[in-house]
């Protein structure tokens, strides 16, 4: 779940970029990337890891020279190779130099990367599928580029091509040196693309983004959603082409993008994350007045901070206090996407600390976009019941996440997942609460549905299983958490760790 920025402007885009990506650093705090580009090719590139204000300092910027970029945060995933490795943009000097960033998981990879080396003669240096993919569109380019030259029909059947090759999710930009700007989405929509412009004296400026929350804080304004399959290609002059590339496309976007991940004031295929969010909370509500009709509940307290909408709404819809009993430090990283079991459990304590007089004496009922792992849920309990509550009931906006999410997500193994194998019941001991409530995924469907005026279809594979792409069967969910639970991606305790096997690699390759 990483973050994608594409700037085409009339002046230096640095600044645009760097600017985006703090907008955007809720979808990945691991590492960062910027690339520009000059009209005359030269490209220039930093990333690093870390937060977007602590990889970029002044002297970094001032290198980033050009009109044209792109700009990427990195969401990590247990067990993967060390943040600095595979920190994006990727970069090929074959066929034009290409820079590359993505958005999401190929489920093909393993065999991508077998092809680069026996078919393609394309050498794939990390395990990112990041850099298979930018390899396939790469080769795909060589292949059908006459000589240098490079038109809006050629890059178009390259992406065509990509589509037939790569499969899962993906949300993509890439600069073309000398050329400009490409953006592109998988054929089922599963991760979030949108673009916008803003009109200059000097012309139009573009940008293309993971959400329009990014537009809407830099003064662009949203045209719209890139389609599921389709193709931008931005000249570095400005000109702006579109083609729908693949031969099957639909709109399917992941459920759990307007759960959790994205910014409660985006807007992602024509549905209002904050709206959606309010629904989650009405038909939660609904849930709770069948099941529980005579309620002991004294207070409605959110988990800020992605709760907050749906914990005000059901909140209204009961007729109860709404109170906000924790106080978030705004320093502390989204404990969901940091790295290892240890370090989220300790971040939640350093992350939320109680306000006393919202828990003492009451019954209390916490609500919270999901409940993934259980180990926030169980701390968060915990504090509740140290802070003096006297009943803690635990609400999850979201159905129980059962199954493993392979499209960009890090909820690789079952094991993990605190629902696989249990009831509400079971959790509700696991967790320490006095009850737990879950969303029904029909209720969550509706919920999102109901703030779309098109959008009838989501990848919903945590909830329920169905993977929407058609190639997950149980030997390739077993190939990933029995990779995942290799030696090499554990500590001497057994517990998941970054691997950190190509840091002088990726440390050679920063321009």
């Amino acid at each position: 779940m990483c973050g994608i920025l594409g700037v085409v402007a009339k002046t230096p885009v640095n600044q645009l970029l760097y600017d985006g990506l703090l907008v955007l650093q809720h979808r990945g705090q691991d590492a960062a990337g910027i690339v520009t580009a000059e009209p005359n090719g030269v490209l220039h590139m930093h990333k690093g890891s870390g937060l977007v204000r602590d990889v970029f300092r002044t002297r970094n910027m001032r290198s980033l020279i050009g009109n044209v970029g792109i700009g990427h945060v990195r969401y990590p995933t247990a067990g993967s190779a060390s943040s600095l490795a595979e920190a994006q943009p990727f970069y090929v000097n074959s066929p034009f130099g290409i820079v590359l960033a993505h958005n999401g998981n190929l489920t093909n990879h393993k065999q991508l990367k077998e092809d680069m080396y026996r078919t393609d003669l394309r050498h794939i240096n990390t395990s990112s599928d990041s850099e298979a993919l930018l390899n396939v569109f790469a080769h795909e380019l060589q292949r059908r580029a006459k000589g240098f030259e490079l038109n809006p029909d050629t890059i178009f059947d390259a992406v065509r091509e990509v589509h037939r090759r790569v499969r899962g999710a993906y949300a993509v930009v890439a600069v073309i040196a000398g050329y400009g700007l490409v953006a592109f989405r998988d054929a089922n929509g599963i991760r979030p693309l949108v673009i916008g412009q803003h009109d200059t004296p000097q012309g139009t400026e573009y940008m293309v983004a993971s959400e329009s929350v990014a537009l809407d804080t830099i003064g662009f304004k949203m045209l719209r959603d890139v389609a599921p399959g389709e193709a931008i290609y931005i000249t570095n002059e400005g000109e702006l082409h579109s083609r729908q590339c693949s031969d099957a496309p639909r709109l399917a976007p992941c459920i759990f993008e307007f759960v959790y991940f994205a910014r409660p004031d985006s807007v992602m295929d024509g549905i209002s994350v904050y709206q959606a969010r309010l629904n989650m909370g009405d038909n939660l509500a609904e849930k709770m007045r069948r099941v529980m009709p005579a309620m002991d509940i004294d207070v409605v307290i959110p988990i800020p901070d992605t709760s907050r909408a749906s914990a005000l709404q059901l909140a209204n819809h009961l007729g109860l206090p709404y109170r906000e009993g924790f106080i978030k430090n705004r320093y502390i990283g989204r404990t969901f996407i940091m790295p290892g079991q240890a370090g989220r459990k300790k971040s939640v304590r350093q992350k939320l600390n109680p306000i006393g007089v919202e828990f003492k004496g009451k019954n209390v009922l916490l609500v919270d976009d999901s409940i993934v792992r259980g180990t926030t849920s169980k701390e968060i309990v915990q504090m509740a019941r140290e802070a003096g509550a006297q009943k803690v009931f635990f609400a999850s906006a979201a159905p129980p996440v059962k199954y493993p999410h392979v499209y960009g997500i890090d909820m690789p193994t079952r094991e993990e997942l605190i629902a696989t194998g249990r009831d509400e019941f079971d959790i509700a001991r696991e967790i320490g609460a006095d009850a737990v409530f879950y969303q029904d995924l029909d209720s969550l469907v509706q919920a999102v549905a109901d703030a779309s005026d098109k959008v009838t279809q989501f990848e919903t594979s945590c909830f329920s299983g169905h993977y929407i792409t058609g190639d997950i069967d149980e030997a390739y969910l077993d190939e990933i958490e029995n990779r995942r639970g290799s030696p090499l991606s554990k500590d001497l305790d057994g517990r998941s760790r970054a691997l950190d096997l190509n840091v002088g690699v990726a440390e050679q390759n920063l321009i």
